[in-house]
């Protein structure tokens, strides 16, 4: 019953280690490699929808006439 009533974030709050450094230069290489993947496909699928938006509204105004 007293280990429900501890708060578990004290426990985080201890002395925090340092990460090695070739450990902390991969995490940080594989954050970079994963933002520049994100804005390749961004760059090539982004302008995509508004390309079919425009195509279907274009579409649409011209039926009508």
């Amino acid at each position: 019953m007293l280990e429900q009533n501890k708060n578990p974030f004290k426990r985080i709050q201890g002395n925090l280690k340092d990460v090695p450094p070739e450990l902390r230069k991969k995490v940080m290489h594989d954050v970079a490699m994963a933002k520049l993947i994100m804005e390749m496909a961004t760059l090539f699928t982004g302008n995509y929808s508004a390309l079919i938006e425009g195509m279907l509204k274009t579409s649409a105004s011209n039926g009508k006439k």
